[in-house]
């Protein structure tokens, strides 16, 4: 557990500093830079090549994109019930379909499972929860943002992005052997920094202002994401058969607190940002003991 006491101090010194240095957004913004376009991707180029195919996998990428689609039919049903602006709804359907199963899912489940767990997280993050946001995230936010999806823009957003370019790498390293030990250990050296920045980053951004009908809705996305979004993932994995740490992995990926881009993708497009800051806020925090928790269970 130390692992993750670590991961809330991280979180903490983020609070504290968003508060002592002078422009915490743009700090936040510099670190974001590095933690998406270096760190995660060379922490994807160590990890993909010692990941062997498995037809298994399939669970861990149909997994994400149950939790995706799960979190838009909750926030659509919810907000037809309540009457909420379409800004609402699509900051709640991003914000409980789409885990941080990169920033806090690595370190997190390195801390629960060890080691050998992360090439699984990170077929989930990269080939299921960053697609989907990719593409379905991008297509909600457009949608409920009012705005058109073009399908040439899509495909360049994903073929152009860092963290994929290294996950194609970085499987095609796998079959060729591998890289070489100097490569190997700087990039081990680079996607360390990912947790402690990350999670640090984060902190940076939290923000806690919201009123009692916005609490509605962060409640209702957070009882989706962080129980019954775990729950429905186990289900399904045990009906398919999956288990040992691709069954763990896949349930504890789909527990991650809302995803820190998917924030950012909501503010872009003009979506109800009180309510996304909020979820991130408070699911991240939760999620740090939630997440801990179901492993305990598992």
């Amino acid at each position: 557990m130390s692992g993750v006491t670590w991961l809330a101090a991280c979180l903490v010194l983020g609070v504290v500093a968003a508060r002592l240095v002078p422009q915490p957004a743009r700090l936040a913004r510099a670190l974001a830079w590095w933690i998406l376009r270096i760190a995660l991707p060379a922490l994807v180029l160590t990890l993909l090549p010692r990941l062997a195919l498995d037809r298994e996998l399939w669970f861990l990428v149909a997994a994400m994109w149950l939790v995706f689609a799960g979190g838009w039919a909750v926030a659509a049903i919810a907000g037809a019930h309540y009457g909420w602006t379409r800004a609402r709804i699509g900051a709640l359907a991003l914000l409980a379909g789409l885990g941080n199963t990169a920033f806090t899912g690595y370190p997190l489940i390195a801390a629960l499972r060890g080691p050998e767990a992360l090439p699984f997280a990170a077929v989930a993050d990269q080939l299921g929860c960053f697609i989907a946001l990719s593409t379905g995230g991008v297509i909600v936010a457009s949608w409920y943002g009012g705005e058109r999806v073009h399908a040439g823009a899509l495909v360049r957003r994903i073929l152009l992005f860092p963290p994929f370019l290294a996950c194609i790498a970085g499987l095609l390293a796998g079959q060729l052997g591998g890289w070489p030990g100097w490569l190997d250990q700087v990039l081990r050296l680079v996607g360390a920094t990912l947790s402690p920045l990350a999670l640090f980053t984060i902190g940076l951004q939290l923000h806690w202002r919201v009123d009692a009908a916005q609490l509605q809705a962060v409640g209702i996305g957070l009882g989706w994401k962080l129980i019954a979004a775990p729950a429905l993932v186990w289900l399904l994995g045990i009906a398919a058969g999956a288990g040992g740490l691709v069954l763990a992995v896949g349930v504890l990926q789909a527990a991650m607190g809302p995803m820190v881009s998917a924030a950012i993708l909501a503010g872009e497009h003009r979506l109800d940002t009180t309510v996304a800051n909020a979820m991130l806020a408070i699911g991240v925090l939760v999620s740090l003991a939630s997440v801990p928790l179901i492993d305990a269970l598992l």
